[in-house]
């Protein structure tokens, strides 16, 4: 590829000497990744479109083009008044006509008025009315449109001074570079601020267009400061600065929902991040509450809850798969089937605000990603769970519970339930090798970790249905959980939907059946709320179970999705 231009005398241009970089630089790198970088960032099309422009920009200054006259318009007159009275030979008639045509004097009068004008920038004049002794000052001028400025301010409790509170990554004041936190407002285009609120100050901004002009005393400037590595995070919560009282400038302000991918920009401010929506091509960064100013807030939001009140809805709202099944009388009389190693308090002292992830991409080869599914009782998980299994066994798994009651006749060790002793079954408890153990009739039943761990060493996926309240211990870098909340339809729905289904009423007896009564689907619904309300952070998928085969065709595709694609994890799952 031939260059563009190649500088002045036998210098080689910049475009040559980038081109001719990496082979030059080629002897002193030891690492293939540095060659790699190198060759890719020297090779990049835009870098070179950049260079380009840059080197005919510099020719263009060399050559300093000027014009021969400035006033070509007065000379034709001139000229034409001199000719009037001479002899009127042909070439001089010519001349006089062609002087005289408007088309001409029209493109003189625009030579003049483009050779006169000056192209330089100019400076605003400096105000007269600056005092000698007064502090060193900057007349700044930016052009407002639409778009805020991106900068907010303060008054400083000890001095009364109005100053530069933070300038949002991005925005306009930020792509100035000439306004800096710290600087002391003095003026806006001609006002006094001192005497002004913050608040009357951000009126006037906002209903200012065009160019507005700044008179600041600098601040102290800090050492430049380390650039921040790149952060995302997934929002746990919903924010709207417009409901947000304590925001500084709610123009400013970051509005987004739960489950979003927000790019922190500034964490400089302890109480007051800086963020944008991942992958937003707007440059210009909003104000969000940080993580710990919101956990503050949050923790103070949160009712006082007992812990009996705390197993009282996770009796309620637990989900007994097809193996632990309690009928309501046998709940009365027994202690609840699923006991978290740790107590419940544990989650509820979590204030979700949000969590730092990363995108994460499954290889050909790794483990799948373990598939959690909860609801509440008899919203369809176990149903769902067969239709995958049915789909494609040699992809899908499900685990096989431990129990240490004696096997019938009829049962097949490692098939129907892993049978255990007692004694090894109360180890393996004290080992928190169970994710959920309980205890029913003087038998012990349980989902162990490891049976987790086969299914997913053997390439398949493994389903899994839990208590929400046990996600947290599922949710590692071994397991890297993909959560899917299956939630009922209204009662109405319900109604309809759920006439001929039954629930299993008994313990290992799967024929003892019973159909659903009004009670079960209130209580169904009732469940799935609060489950929600608790633990919507941890999920990563919300079906409505209306429809059975609509809900399996959304989360078939959904897990293929997992397997193929792209998605957002909690950085603490590339460690493992």
């Amino acid at each position: 590829m031939p260059a563009l231009a190649t500088g002045t005398g036998h210098e080689p241009g910049l475009y040559e000497l980038l081109a001719a970089l990496p082979s030059q630089l080629q002897p002193h790198v030891n690492c293939s990744e540095d060659n790699t970088f190198l060759q890719d960032m020297f090779g990049e099309r835009s870098l070179h479109s950049l260079v380009k422009i840059h080197e005919r920009l510099q020719h263009y200054e060399e050559s300093k083009p000027a014009p021969v006259l400035e006033g070509a318009a007065p000379l034709a007159r001139d000229v034409s008044d001199e000719l009037e009275g001479k002899s009127a030979s042909q070439d001089v008639k010519e001349l006089l006509k062609l002087l005289a045509n408007p088309h001409v004097k029209s493109l003189l009068s625009v030579h003049d008025a483009v050779a006169q004008k000056k192209y330089d920038p100019e400076l605003p004049p400096l105000p007269e009315d600056i005092d000698d002794d007064e502090d060193s000052v900057k007349i700044i001028r930016l052009v407002k449109n639409k778009e805020p400025l991106g900068a907010t301010i303060r008054r400083d409790e000890s001095t009364g001074a109005i100053i530069v509170a933070r300038i949002m990554k991005g925005g306009p004041a930020d792509r100035s570079g000439l306004i800096h936190v710290g600087d002391e407002l003095k003026e806006v285009n001609g006002i006094p601020v001192d005497d002004k609120k913050p608040e009357e100050i951000i009126r006037i901004l906002a209903q200012s267009q065009g160019a507005i002009t700044f008179k600041v005393v600098p601040g102290a400037k800090d050492e430049a400061s380390i650039k921040e590595p790149q952060m995302f995070v997934k929002a746990l919560f919903d924010y709207d600065p417009k409901d947000d009282n304590t925001i500084p400038c709610k123009e400013a302000g970051l509005a987004f929902k739960k489950g979003c991918i927000l790019q922190i920009m500034s964490q400089d401010d302890a109480t007051w991040w800086q963020a944008k929506h991942e992958g937003d091509t707007n440059p210009r960064a909003g104000l969000i509450p940080s993580k710990q100013f919101q956990e503050r807030r949050l923790a103070f939001q949160q009712p006082v809850t007992t812990l009996s009140s705390l197993r009282r809805s996770t009796r309620r709202s637990s989900g007994f798969r097809r193996s632990f099944r309690l009928s309501r009388r046998d709940r009365k009389t027994t202690k609840s089937m699923y006991e978290a190693k740790k107590s419940e308090m544990y989650d509820m002292a979590d204030v979700p605000t949000y969590e730092e992830v990363v995108p994460y991409r499954r290889q050909r080869g790794d483990k799948h990603r373990l598939v959690v599914l909860v609801g509440p009782t008899g919203v369809g998980l176990s149903e769902l769970k067969k239709k995958l299994l049915i789909s494609d066994p040699q992809h899908f798994s499900v685990t096989i519970p431990h129990t240490s009651r004696p096997k019938k006749n009829q049962e097949t060790d490692g098939v129907d339930y892993h049978f255990i002793s007692k004694q090894l079954f109360e180890t393996d408890i004290q080992n928190n090798k169970f994710i959920e153990h309980g205890e029913y009739k003087g038998n012990f039943y349980g989902t162990s970790l490891d049976s987790i761990r086969s299914i997913l060493s053997k390439k398949k996926v493994c389903l899994l249905d839990v208590q929400p309240h046990l996600i947290k211990h599922l949710r590692t870098a071994e397991f890297k959980p993909f959560v899917v909340f299956v939630k009922p339809p209204t009662v109405d729905r319900l109604r309809e939907t759920r006439k001929k289904p039954q629930i299993i009423s008994g313990k290992d007896d799967k024929d003892s059946t019973k159909p659903f009564t009004e009670e079960d689907f209130q209580e169904m619904v009732n469940t799935a709320q609060t489950m929600e309300t608790q633990y919507s952070h941890l999920f990563e998928m919300v079906i409505v179970n209306d429809n059975l085969d609509v809900a399996f065709s959304e989360l078939q595709l959904a897990l293929k999705k997992v397997e193929t694609e792209t998605h957002w994890i909690p950085v603490s799952w590339t460690h493992s």
